[in-house]
């Protein structure tokens, strides 16, 4: 896993794209804070930059320097949450400007993840997480299962978890003004 993590470091700290496994499923990610790495992102995918992509951080303190107001309520559920759990924040700062949203919000999820963690934590930086797959397309369970199209247009694949297959995917939570908890997927 060391020279996975070193190559692919190398890969991000070049705004390249990278191909690779996550708590839920595979994904294709950059440094979030590039809004050149992250266009290629909407390029692979085919989609729009009108629809935001997930960003992942390693801990709650990473998360803090992105948004600046998280009520200790989410600190708690974060906290004592088992399932991978993405949260819509309104006021991000510090991304590229194209993974915020219109409405300047933006969804993140604090990875349980050893090789994502690991990843995030020797990068400084949070990542983009969006599912292998050209927009619209089915989300792929498995390596296996990623298109040649996708697999062809990143820059890097990291070759772990090859054979592990995941149809999991994040519950997304929207933070309300009012502290509360919208939800969007469980």
């Amino acid at each position: 896993m060391k020279q996975q993590l070193i190559s692919t470091l190398t890969i991000l700290n070049k705004k390249h794209t990278i191909l690779y496994p996550t708590d839920t499923v595979w994904g294709i990610g950059c440094d979030a804070t590039s809004e050149v790495a992250v266009q290629k992102i909407f390029e692979i995918k085919q989609r729009a930059e009108s629809k935001s992509l997930i960003i992942l951080v390693d801990g709650v303190e990473m998360l803090k320097e992105y948004v600046s107001d998280i009520p200790e309520k989410v600190i708690e559920l974060l906290k004592n949450t088992q399932k991978p759990t993405t949260i819509i924040y309104k006021n991000p700062r510090g991304l590229a400007e194209n993974v915020i949203a219109e409405d300047n919000t933006v969804a993140i999820r604090i990875v349980k993840h050893a090789f994502c963690e690991q990843l995030i934590n020797a990068f400084g930086k949070p990542i983009v997480s969006t599912s292998a797959n050209v927009s619209g397309a089915e989300t792929p369970a498995s390596f296996e299962k990623i298109s040649s199209s996708i697999l062809n247009s990143v820059d890097y694949i990291v070759n772990l978890q090859l054979e592990n297959e995941s149809t999991n995917s994040s519950t997304i939570l929207r933070l309300l003004d009012n502290g509360e908890f919208e939800v969007l997927r469980k």
